[in-house]
């Protein structure tokens, strides 16, 4: 992997301690977006629990995966566009180049999300095709264009709306780690696809550990970006 995947991952290894973890939240935890992303992402987290629950669970989660990576290749397109109009600005080109070298990271890190707790949830619950892959991917695909001309308009209110999305993502990882924690310690986790990624957690609660705080990593990286 690249630097910045590196200290991504030297980053997430410091997260498991649990007050280096309350320092991290910390930083961004007051932050209030705009009266749009809120709206927008209240109709995400409740039409995600009318389909799926509010309690957390395996197949919540592969719902979520599938949309989670959407911002980031979402980002990533509009910043290639931009960039073809603004390559002769460096201020701008660096700019956006920061939020596509963000993006792709993101982009790789979702993608094992999805393919690993993909795999897990085939063992532990019944998926129906178009409850829990159909009805992500259509959603998937709205909102990446969504995203997309949002972030034309208004890149601050784009990246507030995946703050908010990362911010429900974390609490509902966050909260199955809390009420499955002995379960989960005696879950073997083995995937080729999370080998080849660089992580080797021992057990299921090791594995989703990990994916909450890379949440927590990607909700605060958006705050930075808006700040950068």
């Amino acid at each position: 992997m690249q630097p910045d995947g590196t200290k991504n991952e030297e980053l997430n290894e410091a997260l498991n301690d649990p007050e280096t973890l309350a320092s991290f939240r910390a930083r961004h935890d007051g932050y209030r977006a705009r009266w749009f992303p809120r709206l927008l992402g209240t109709i995400l987290i409740k039409a995600g629990d009318l389909l799926y629950g509010k309690r957390p669970s395996y197949l919540k989660f592969r719902a979520i995966e599938i949309v989670a990576r959407v911002p980031y290749y979402s980002w990533d397109s509009a910043t290639y566009t931009l960039l073809t109009l603004f390559f002769t600005d460096e201020h701008k080109a660096l700019q956006l180049s920061n939020v596509s070298r963000f993006s792709r990271l993101a982009q790789d890190n979702e993608t094992m999300h999805v393919v690993v707790i993909s795999a897990l949830a085939r063992l532990e619950q019944r998926a129906g095709f178009i409850r829990y892959t159909l009805i992500p991917m259509l959603f998937a695909f709205v909102y990446f264009w969504g995203l997309y001309w949002l972030y034309f308009v208004s890149r601050k209110q784009s990246l507030e709306l995946n703050y908010i999305f990362e911010q429900h993502a974390f609490t509902q990882y966050d909260e199955f780690l809390r009420v499955h924690e002995e379960e989960l310690k005696q879950k073997p986790v083995e995937s080729e696809f999370l080998v080849w990624y660089g992580r080797t957690p021992s057990n299921q609660y090791e594995f989703f550990r990990s994916v909450r705080n890379d949440e927590l990593i990607h909700r605060n990286a958006s705050i930075m970006e808006i700040q950068s």
